[in-house]
């Protein structure tokens, strides 16, 4: 996994977070629907860094069965 590609999801989560915080304040429909949309962005960014990594051990565990 990579833990730039989280890193990065986990700021555009930040971001969208504060943005739709921005937008609630200031009465802004669009800038609120924006950050939620970044938060989910986000979200799916990190549901792929954890699909690629349940894969990465399930190959790890079958080659170390089929090893022996």
């Amino acid at each position: 996994m990579s833990i730039e590609k989280r890193i990065q999801a986990t700021a555009k989560n930040l971001e969208g977070k504060l943005k739709e915080t921005f937008g609630k304040i200031r009465g802004n429909e669009n800038q609120k629907i924006e950050g939620q949309m970044k938060q989910v962005e986000a979200s799916l960014e990190h549901t792929q860094e954890n699909i690629k990594e349940r894969a990465k051990t399930i190959i790890n565990r079958a080659y170390r069965i089929f090893d022996k």
